[in-house]
């Protein structure tokens, strides 16, 4: 088994909202490729919803709904974007520590 501190957080949660990990340190192996393609297009999203949250900001008959549903949006996005920049994160310390 790959220790803790080699285990890959995944860019989705398990049961619950718990992490979901991977123990592999095959990087180019097929769950590796998929949570790398899964945060690719939560990034993408993040970038898009980040343009259309300016558009609702500076709209100024935007109505209490519209905003909330826009804040609902980016915290969703957020959360992705920083499990995202965890999981990278971590990866990269662990590349140093091996390095």
């Amino acid at each position: 088994m790959t220790p803790h501190n080699e285990l890959r957080l995944l860019p989705w949660s398990g049961p619950d909202g718990k992490p979901c990990y991977l123990s592999t340190g095959d990087s180019g192996g097929y769950m590796s490729r998929l949570a790398a393609n899964i945060e690719a297009i939560q990034l993408g999203t993040a970038t898009d919803l980040l343009e259309r949250a300016a558009r609702v900001l500076g709209d100024q008959d935007a109505g209490r709904d519209d905003l909330r549903l826009m804040l609902t949006e980016v915290t969703r996005a957020l959360r992705d974007v920083v499990r995202v920049a965890t999981s990278r994160g971590h990866l990269l310390a662990v590349r140093e520590l091996q390095s």
